[in-house]
């Protein structure tokens, strides 16, 4: 068939059927948004071809927390991050707002039918299982793997700095820290040494390197466009068309994919063997699998979709946590009086632990760690790795507002009427910005809101599950991963603050925010050379 004929009737059943709904139905017209650049293309360049959050950004602080944009074809789309509509979108509808079908078409791609392409009573079914791994006490039980896992790293980082003439050394930390957070959830969640520390050219090293980048990153016009018109196409087309694709993008992440299937594989065999044999460990791999031998036939997770947990548990686990900790570290080596004062708190807790006879940290310490505490939050605020996701009405629907909207007709409405099938584009990294929650400084890096009152979480609308922040989402598509996130991240941040300064180098004025399905750091002129954080590492000093 002609592609071109095909193309052609697709853009010709676009317009008829946005037509139809222009005149018939709701219209979202008057809310106040950009102007289109193009009828084919809309604002998704703008959108889609900028830094991470820039375009949401910059429409909140013109049009508000509530704007309509055009996508391809003249369709409006909504991008929100007003919190009373994404508390009613993920909290108190749940799943009225599923996941896009061609969003799905991609998470199936990455990481095939697991809990993140789910939605639904297949959403159901998958939580109900994965949750009994992901608790308060299965989560804390992690620290020390976490805390080995960084000493590890450490240790490397100390003798290349020690073998420096200038006793420091320009490390790209992010690349290390992508190593060292697969060996931690090799560790944690399957209770296996992918070794990627010492060895750096790993399959698994070399597969997870710049991955994202190389599949979403720097998208052309004519890919966003046919990201625009996926929504025409049906969802097995789209699988379809993904399986077959010759593209390199898709060729990469079916690569990705089908190393982490092999071992998943060997995985789901080894667990079963030792758990029947009364062997199983703590692991959440374990868990995941007992769980699942004792959910009743209909809850049971079939071979495909356990080995999609084991991807969508190593794909996310990775990525958040090196990201999360590369965001940190580059904000505390250009505020160096803010490394200093979380160093100096992690060195006091550190002789507490040590004067009451324990080697270790452990989560009450951590607990009591509140200048820490507050850097965490910031990070996750300032910097959420999945800065926006994908939703759409499954029904005609009204949204609450927590500020009013005045219309382009000059009306002031205080809920928005949204037709059936509206895409919304649910923005953390605007809500994560939002002055009415969290200041005046919202766009500054500053711990401080945390203890000083500014935050106003608890005078909020309650929202997300950790501090009131969108980045682990909410509701019943909240990341079920997010306490195992926040102690990994206590754990690696209080190892290497506690033990090295970070400062700036040459390059950091030039890092970019890319925007590839999550947000990782890269530098402006280099972007080729994939993900990169290099700064200048050296051992902090101890006074007595």
């Amino acid at each position: 068939m002609n592609p071109v004929f095909v193309a052609v009737g697709f853009t010709t059943l676009a317009i008829v059927y946005w037509v139809y709904r222009r005149y018939t139905g709701i219209s979202l017209a008057d809310v106040p948004g950009p102007e289109s650049l193009s009828f084919f293309m809309g604002n998704t360049k703008e959108l889609y071809q900028g830094q991470a959050g820039e375009a949401d950004l910059k429409w909140q602080a013109q049009y508000g927390n509530v704007v309509r944009f055009k996508s391809a074809l003249g369709e409006d789309q909504l991008i929100i991050s007003d919190p009373a509509a994404l508390q009613y979108i993920f909290m108190k509808s749940g799943y009225r707002f599923p996941k896009q079908h061609d969003r799905r078409a991609i998470s199936k791609m990455l990481n095939g039918t697991g809990i993140v392409w789910a939605d639904g009573e297949d959403h159901k079914r998958h939580r109900k299982v994965l949750l009994p791994a992901f608790g308060g006490p299965e989560s804390k039980a992690l620290l020390s793997l976490f805390k080995g896992c960084a000493e590890s790293m450490s240790n490397k980082w100390i003798d290349i700095i020690t073998n420096s003439k200038e006793q420091s050394a320009m490390l790209n930390v992010h690349a290390w820290l992508s190593r060292a957070a697969l060996d931690a959830i090799g560790e944690a969640a399957f209770d296996f040494h992918f070794d990627s520390i010492d060895n750096a050219e790993s399959a698994l090293a070399r597969a997870y390197t710049n991955k994202m980048p190389d599949i979403f990153g720097s998208p052309s016009s004519e890919q966003i466009f046919f990201q625009g018109v996926s929504k025409y196409i049906p969802y097995r087309i789209l699988v379809y068309l993904g399986e077959r694709s010759q593209n390199s993008r898709i060729l990469r992440a079916n690569e990705v994919r089908d190393l982490a299937t092999s071992i998943a594989k060997q995985l789901v065999k080894d667990k079963a063997e030792m758990l029947l044999q009364g062997k199983g460990s703590r692991d959440v791999f374990s868990l995941l699998i007992k769980a699942n031998m004792d959910a009743d036939a209909k809850a049971k997770l079939t071979e495909e979709e356990l080995l999609a947990q084991m991807r969508t548990i190593l794909f996310a686990g990775h990525d958040m946590i090196s990201n999360t900790i590369s965001w940190a570290l580059l904000e505390l080596a250009r505020q160096p009086e803010i490394q200093s004062r979380l160093r100096a708190e992690i060195r006091e807790t550190e002789a507490a632990v040590h004067a009451r006879g324990d080697a270790d940290f452990t989560i009450a310490d951590f607990d009591a760690m509140p200048y820490t505490t507050a850097v965490i939050k910031e990070v996750l605020r300032f910097s959420p790795v999945v800065y926006r996701v994908h939703r759409y009405a499954s029904q005609d629907d009204i949204l609450p507002l927590s500020q009013p909207i005045t219309t382009c007709s000059g009306k002031v409405i205080h809920e928005l009427p949204i037709p059936k099938g509206t895409r919304i584009v649910a923005s953390i990294a605007a809500y994560n910005r939002n002055k009415d929650l969290w200041g005046d400084d919202a766009h500054l890096f500053n711990p401080d809101r945390w203890l000083n009152g500014a935050a106003k979480e608890k005078k909020a609308t309650s929202l997300g599950v950790y501090a009131n922040l969108m980045t682990f989402l909410s509701g019943v598509r909240t990341c079920i991963g997010w306490r195992f996130a926040v102690i990994e991240i206590q754990a690696f941040l209080i190892e290497l603050v506690g033990k090295f300064e970070f400062a700036p180098t040459d390059k950091c004025e030039r890092i970019r925010r890319e925007a590839c399905l999550m947000m990782v750091p890269t530098v402006e002129g280099e972007v080729e050379k994939g993900v990169q954080l290099p700064l200048r590492v050296s051992v902090a000093p101890r006074t007595e």
